[in-house]
């Protein structure tokens, strides 16, 4: 028995080797068909080389042989070399952001001309402007001091010294303070977020650190805050010497929007987060938050208060008359401008945009 099964065997696999010669199917030994395998002389299909044969009537490929796309090194080529890394090593294209350094100026990048040179729009250079006006948007002084110097008969107008107040010239005119010839500025807008311990004025007897000195390399144009934060107040704050601007921003009529993260000694109850937005009586008038919020769900003693009044102190004399403490308030938002990219203490020139919107009333 074991001699038959012997010579069966060798049977089989000589049909099936003859049968692999022929390009024809053979059973495996579970009895399926096997894949043809063709041979380098013959078969259905012509023979393919591999690769790294050692044979010589057969041409020597390797895989470093397959084509690529071409290399430029630094002394030649179609196009020249262009490095992938820095001098520090760092890729280009995915390093990570450097930190900015304390003297890092936002602005740096920009040329100043384009900094601080905007359209002038709605302008009749025909229009008549009052003498004071024309004196503090050219940089000389306020329009109150304006009236001072008028006044004292040191403005002379084409040759003529005016001293009676209202006068009103045409911007063409030639305007002279203290026999010297002036003109009306170019705008300039900046905005500042304030850091704490600085004081919103143009000049302080008590020689402490305030917002000019922060915006001083900005431009040479006279430019001064619009309104007023507290000494311990942070956040956005707007300087310029469009007194127009200034004026709709700040007078009560325009009711320009402002909001406020404050942070309190304690939590804020409900109940008082309710009567804030009601309205609350203070010394000088009611006065109630269009939208107040909870800046914590957990804690409680942060929120985020929305207003429209300008009167002194008055997000900190809503909370006091409440018996709370105001530990730390920041202004986020005045008029649709953030403080967005800006960190304590640095500022940053408007965009044409921002401007326009500003003039036209645009923001809340």
């Amino acid at each position: 028995m074991s001699t038959e099964n012997e010579e069966w065997r060798e049977d089989s696999k000589s049909e099936n080797t003859d049968a692999g010669r022929d390009g024809n199917r053979s059973f495996n030994r579970e009895g399926g068909y096997s894949r043809p395998s063709y041979n380098r002389e013959g078969g259905d299909r012509p023979y393919r080389p591999r690769f790294n044969s050692n044979s010589e009537d057969r041409p020597q490929r390797s895989y470093g042989d397959r084509p690529q796309r071409p290399s430029y090194n630094r002394e030649g080529g179609d196009r020249p070399y262009r490095p992938r890394y820095n001098n520090d090593n760092r890729s280009q294209g995915f390093s990570r952001p450097i930190r900015r350094t304390g003297d890092y100026d936002p602005n740096a990048k920009y040329s100043k001309k384009k900094q601080i040179e905007y359209k002038e729009q709605f302008v009749d250079p025909n229009e008549p402007i009052r003498l004071n006006k024309f004196l503090a948007n050219a940089g000389v002084c306020s329009r109150r001091e304006a009236d001072e110097f008028i006044t004292a008969g040191v403005v002379s107008v084409n040759g003529e010294v005016v001293t009676e107040l209202g006068t009103k010239i045409k911007r063409a005119d030639v305007v002279k303070f203290h026999d010297e010839t002036v003109s009306i500025e170019r705008k300039v807008y900046v905005l500042l977020n304030k850091p704490k311990d600085c004081v919103t004025t143009s000049d302080d007897p008590q020689a402490r650190l305030t917002v000019m000195d922060l915006v001083k390399g900005a431009c040479a144009e006279r430019i001064y805050p619009v309104g007023r934060l507290d000494r311990n107040t942070t956040g956005v704050l707007l300087l310029t010497n469009d007194g127009d601007l200034a004026s709709k921003l700040t007078h009560p009529k325009y009711l320009k929007k402002k909001i406020y993260h404050v942070y309190l000694d304690k939590n804020l109850t409900k109940a008082d987060m309710d009567q804030i937005a009601a309205g609350i009586q203070l010394e000088d008038g009611e006065i109630h938050a269009d939208a107040i919020s909870y800046s914590d769900e957990v804690k409680r003693d942060q929120v985020g208060i929305e207003i429209h009044s300008g009167k002194n102190r008055i997000v900190r004399r809503i909370f006091e008359s409440l018996g709370y403490k105001v530990v730390k308030l920041d202004r986020v938002f005045f008029a649709g401008l953030t403080k967005k990219g800006l960190r304590r203490g640095e500022w940053r020139y408007l965009t044409e945009q921002e401007v326009n919107f500003l003039r036209m009333g645009s923001f809340e």
